[in-house]
């Protein structure tokens, strides 16, 4: 063997497989988000029954707070 084709060999060896990545997404994220998503179910439903007041105040929450609150948790 010819002496660059040993040192293609070392850094090869050398050469590690980058970590695994971890989920984007905790458990606490998952959990905010199943709350926004139930949030915006009630926001829904309140408006199918006719609500005026707390069917948008429901969706907005859940829209435009919780939501994007579960995106950017850490």
């Amino acid at each position: 063997m010819s002496e660059r084709s040993k040192m293609v060999k070392k850094r090869r060896k050398k050469e590690k497989k980058p970590p695994a990545k971890k989920l984007a997404f905790s458990r606490r994220n998952w959990m905010t988000f199943m709350l926004g998503i139930v949030v915006i179910v009630a926001g829904f439903y309140a408006l199918s029954k006719g609500s005026m007041t707390l069917a948008p105040i429901l969706l907005v929450l859940g829209y435009c707070v919780i939501i994007p609150l579960a995106i950017l948790i850490k």
